[in-house]
């Protein structure tokens, strides 16, 4: 995604028109981001501007993203398709608005602006309704993004083209479906209670964390996302309040180290993140001090499990070094590796990515019918 432009966000001290205390996720977050719309892929600018030599015919297989314009690993797999002849394409969320498309229901075809494509792979990343630049609170926003959502979601599953990361299972995996699943392969896993008295919760019995039970961003506005980090719980501050939404509490664990791990395909690449606090990777991620490491053979193995068991192909884990053990702490599905890279001096992860799409779409291509087999 697009880095962050540092505005503090207007969270106030008390939550409009009921005057009720702001929600303690909402206390003291200061990050904010403005997430830009210009187009950057290359693909999308090469044929817009009649660059490239329309393929008259049968239709061109491609790898379809839905994802928004901010990107950038969506805008980097682009390049580096072209370079090997691969056509991508993508429907970004805000950018949807009055978009050229037609999606055939009875075969595999799709029109695109004046392109006829066969989508052999689809991959859907950052394809969040929220940013459809709609206003929701109006009959014709909530139409709009009501539309939007369903066709997204068919999109997402149809049978009939293969997926990057099955989205029946990826849409449903929330944080505390991750942690049951992760326990169910041995791995071990933070103590935690979903509440809405977290001044009453204390699991493991010691000091203990706050956590939002869904994603770390909101977006109450399109292209304006606000952070939601974990927060130390202070029993003197909240006392007996109540949340007006559960949040989790989770075991605080102390930690000599704290491990990234990505996933592509049956690959498993390692960095080692060094960092003060849980937000300083949004809010100062310059003193963030990332290094490549070597993944655990038993750990690989234990996390390629549970992606297979998820039907994940790309994801992101993050893991705490307790001791000699590794603590699950949630997997990334709409994981995004460049700003690693970019800490480690490293392109393991983007090269994995490409590599792993070019060959999967490839292989797909060529068993498509009706002649869609070239590219």
């Amino acid at each position: 995604m697009a880095s962050a432009e540092g505005q503090p966000a207007d969270t106030g001290g008390v939550s409009e028109p009921s005057l009720r205390p702001t929600p303690m996720l909402l206390q003291g977050q200061d990050y904010f981001f403005r997430a830009p719309d210009t187009p950057l892929d290359f693909q999308e600018r090469m044929f817009a501007a009649d660059l490239v030599e329309d393929d008259p015919g049968d239709p061109v297989p491609c790898v379809l993203v839905l994802a928004r314009a901010s990107d950038m690993e969506m805008n980097e797999l682009s390049l580096a398709l072209a370079e090997h002849d691969v056509r991508m394409v993508r429907i970004d969320a805000d950018r949807c608005l009055d978009l050229p498309l037609t999606i055939y229901a009875d075969t595999p075809l799709v029109e695109f602006h004046r392109w006829l494509l066969r989508p052999v792979l689809v991959w859907r990343r950052h394809f969040d309704i929220d940013a459809v630049p709609v206003d929701p609170t109006t009959v014709h926003g909530a139409y709009v993004r009501e539309q939007w959502r369903a066709v997204a979601n068919w999109l997402s599953c149809r049978n009939d083209w293969e997926r990057v990361n099955s989205v029946r299972v990826s849409e449903h995996l929330d944080r505390l479906t991750q942690l049951q699943d992760a326990a169910a392969v041995g791995l071990r896993v933070p103590r935690t209670s979903v509440t809405t008295m977290p001044g009453r919760s204390r699991p493991g019995g010691g000091r203990c964390i706050v956590k939002t039970a869904g994603h770390h961003l909101l977006e109450p506005e399109p292209g304006a996302l606000r952070g939601l980090f974990p927060q130390p719980l202070d029993i003197r501050r909240s006392g007996e309040a109540l949340e007006p939404a559960p949040v989790l509490v989770q075991q605080y664990l102390d930690s000599d180290r704290e491990l990234r791990v990505f996933v592509v395909g049956d690959r498993t690449i390692g960095f080692q993140v060094q960092k003060l606090d849980p937000a300083q990777l949004w809010v100062d991620p310059e003193s963030v001090v990332v290094e490549p490491v070597e993944v655990p053979a038993e750990l690989s193995e234990r996390l390629l499990e549970l992606c297979r068991n998820w039907g994940l192909n790309v994801a992101g884990f993050d893991l705490l070094g307790v001791g000699d053990d590794w603590v699950f702490l949630e997997v990334n599905v709409n994981c995004d590796w460049r700003w690693f890279e970019h800490r480690a001096g490293s392109t393991a992860v983007s090269t994995a990515v490409h590599d792993w799409i070019r060959t999967r779409f490839e292989e797909l291509a060529a068993t498509a019918t009706g002649g869609w087999g070239r590219c």
